[in-house]
């Protein structure tokens, strides 16, 4: 039973709450026992829709750009190693 070790995030941009950014910490440590990009994203967008309410978009990948239009207080760029994470909820 392989240990999966803990990965610290490098915040890029943020305007989340303290305590849901630490949980979508949590959360996108935990979707790393997926694989595959759309898995861990899926996961994510998932919980984050389960504890924080729709409609939360998640994108996960080592190259992407983006432009989006996100709620007020919802929107956090992280890298975990060489993935990067982008969550934001629209309205």
């Amino acid at each position: 039973m392989s240990e999966q070790t803990e990965v610290t995030p490098v915040l890029k941009a943020s305007d989340l709450p303290e305590e849901i950014q630490t949980k979508v910490f949590e959360l996108a440590q935990q979707s790393l026992s997926y694989k595959i990009e759309k898995d861990i994203a899926t996961f994510l967008k998932k919980e984050l829709d389960q504890l924080y309410g729709p409609t939360w978009h998640v994108i996960v990948g080592r190259s992407f750009g983006s432009y989006v239009t996100h709620e007020q207080g919802f929107f956090i760029y992280f890298y975990l190693g060489d993935l990067a994470f982008l969550a934001f909820k629209s309205g």
